[in-house]
């Protein structure tokens, strides 16, 4: 395609005059049919290099992104212009993932948004097997790196994915890639260093300040700063649910028009806060990082820090959502050392234990060659939380310990809305035969019918696989109305380790890594607030995209540097610590690791505190005011 066409659609289509910086070069990428990356910040238009290729490319441009918001916003504002777009997530009712679905086959789409999740669904994959995918998008593409800020094992298995959908070409985005994590991006997507194109991270209209604080006067001066400015829409991230919950009262009862917003709640109730934010000119949102991702609002004024941020990485992808219209916006850290406390406890919270590392090996050492688990039952009976839990299986696969195969559903259930004679009547010959005998192996309930599929298929003499189709096309049919549960992975042994011990070791030795890294992102953060020299130009390098001079408008080029005041040395009250002593005799088998017990005392739960209903004690986050590993040093003296 000439540029002169690529313009045509970008005018008629999405209404623009003119490509934002690096657009044009990955689009033209992509249509040439090679694979690209696409490091822009956020508000650059990365969405573009994959919406306007989908409509120039012959088959499907698939698109997957951890981001309902995402999807919501883009597919409401692509269906707005005329270009079919549907999404598959947790949020559609059964009629609508039916009509998706029908969408995706009748190849009446042009794009479609996927969860990484969405991989782990058998229907899924077999359905997406059929259709052409010209172009598999990858947002968030720096989820793979191990380096990155936000590791997901999930993307790590992404391009294996879109090598068995047949993609065509494929596209990586992101808007927080330093240079080692585009390295990696590059090497495991398979792109060519020529391809990846990276614009500048300095925007020119964001001004970052920076301010220490203490937490018992934080709450006052946050209201007197949004009070003194102009009203704007505006972002407080703060980092707990609690917390937003607790300052978005605070402004309200200061007249100041602010809701509160994270994970913890209904998803009809984020969605509502969500839609009010984005109509509303002066509208607070009080959040915890999720909220932002994706969302369409390019008039955000205001972006204050409540809490630290856990990265630069993050710090950079949340102040990144304002002025997107390039106007004057603020971007304001209320900087508190004691929120070290609770950021450090999530990361040693994620950790397990050396001997839950070697109990999950030997587990899994002593299946049979093929077998297959639940994450969701390995991290209950191992005290490891989830994402660790298929983390550490993802380390397995990468040294060839493993072979992951296929997810399943282990249970099926569905509800008729026709008879087996009427639904047998609208097929002939093999196949009325092959749904006759499938009927013949379900057990009914009092109103839903059970079908084992591996057993049905040992006796049909079957591909599981087919009876997968044979269930979703009468679903889709409205034949009958069907339920999946219980994921389980598939895996194959590839070979025994020489010694289980020192796999274990080296697996918990990685854990350790991962910890002392996102310690070490922690400490960045801090070590940039007090930082003398231009913050915007160290954020740049740090980005690799070096400034020639200093940017005139952060905290060191504005003021005098930044100095913290260090974090509350509180000692914890004689009580607490013999409370903490008679509930560990009391649950020896729970609390006997001293790693267990500190986390009950700082507030961070994990699967065994959960399943004893610890969570619910007394002495439960007591200590939340204290630093991890003060409070592990004291605990391991018991």
């Amino acid at each position: 395609m000439s540029n002169h066409d690529i313009d045509a659609v970008l005018r008629e289509q999405f209404g623009f005059d003119a490509f934002q910086p690096g657009q044009r070069e990955v689009i033209e990428y992509l249509l040439g049919g090679q694979s690209a990356a696409a490091v822009f910040p956020t508000g650059g238009g990365k969405s573009l290099c994959y919406q306007l290729p989908s409509l120039v490319l012959s088959g499907l441009t698939l698109v997957v992104s951890p981001l309902i918001a995402l999807m919501k916003d883009q597919i409401d504002a692509l269906t707005a212009r005329g270009i079919p777009a549907q999404r598959l997530d947790s949020t559609l009712s059964a009629d609508e993932y039916r009509e998706a679905m029908n969408q995706i086959r009748q190849g009446e789409l042009r794009l479609l948004y996927v969860a990484p999740e969405r991989f782990n669904n058998e229907r899924f994959r077999e359905a997406i097997r059929q259709v052409p995918i010209s172009l598999f998008a990858v947002d968030e593409a720096h989820c793979i790196s191990e380096w990155g800020h936000n590791f997901r094992p999930d993307y790590l298995k992404l391009a294996k994915f879109a090598q068995d959908c047949g993609a065509e070409r494929l596209l990586a985005l992101t808007a927080t890639a330093t240079p080692q994590v585009l390295d990696d991006m590059r090497r495991v997507f398979e792109i060519e260093e020529e391809s990846a194109v990276v614009t500048g991270f300095y925007r020119k209209n964001l001004t970052l300040l920076t301010s220490d604080v203490l937490a018992d006067s934080r709450n006052d001066y946050l209201v007197e700063l949004i009070k003194q400015r102009e009203s704007g829409p505006t972002i407080v991230y703060v980092t707990l649910q609690r917390t937003a919950e607790n300052v978005a009262r605070l402004l309200t009862s200061n007249g100041l028009p602010a809701k509160a917003y994270h994970a913890g709640m209904k998803d009809d109730l984020r969605s509502s806060v969500q839609d009010w934010f984005i109509e509303s000119a002066e509208g607070i949102v009080v959040a915890t990082i999720a909220f932002g991702m994706g969302i369409d609002k390019s008039n955000i004024r205001y972006v204050y820090h409540y809490n630290l941020p856990k990265s630069l990485e993050n710090y950079s992808q949340e102040i990144g959502r304002s002025g997107r219209d390039g106007e004057p916006s603020v971007c304001q850290m209320l900087a508190c050392m004691d929120d070290m406390n609770v950021l450090e406890n999530f990361v040693y919270g994620d950790t397990p234990t050396a001997d839950a590392v070697y109990d999950l090996v030997a587990n899994i050492f002593s299946q049979e060659e093929n077998f297959d688990v639940s994450y969701n039952e390995l991290s209950s009976k191992h005290d490891i939380r989830l994402l660790v839990i298929r983390t550490l299986l993802t380390y397995l696969e990468l040294d060839d310990y493993l072979e992951g195969g296929t997810p399943f559903y282990s249970g099926y259930q569905f509800k008729p809305i026709l008879t087996s004679q009427e639904i047998l009547e609208k097929f002939e010959g093999e196949r009325r035969e092959f749904l006759h005998n499938m009927f013949r192996q379900v057990r009914k309930a009092r109103t839903w019918f059970h079908i084992d599929l591996d057993q049905a298929a040992a006796k049909l003499g079957e591909p599981r696989e087919r009876l997968v189709r044979a269930l979703d096309y009468l679903g889709e049919q409205e034949m009958l109305e069907l339920k999946a549960a219980g994921v389980r992975n598939r895996y194959r042994r590839v070979r025994m380790p020489d010694n289980i011990d020192e796999l274990a070791g080296r697996l918990h030795s990685l854990s350790i890594r991962r910890e002392e890294r996102e310690i070490a992102r922690l400490r960045q953060v801090i070590d940039w607030i007090e930082l003398k020299d231009c913050q915007v130009g160290a954020l740049c390098e740090h980005f690799g995209s070096p400034m020639a001079e200093p940017c005139g408008h952060c905290t060191s080029c504005l003021d005098d540097a930044v100095k913290l005041t260090q974090r509350a040395n509180i000692k914890p009250d004689e009580s607490i610590i013999a409370d903490a002593r008679a509930l560990q005799a009391e649950h020896p088998d729970v609390l006997g690791d001293p790693i267990v017990l500190s986390r009950l005392l700082v507030g961070v739960t994990s699967p065994k505190l959960t399943r004893a209903k610890l969570g619910r004690d007394k002495l439960f986050g007591k200590l939340d005011h204290m630093p991890f590993k003060e409070v592990l040093d004291l605990v391991s003296q018991f």
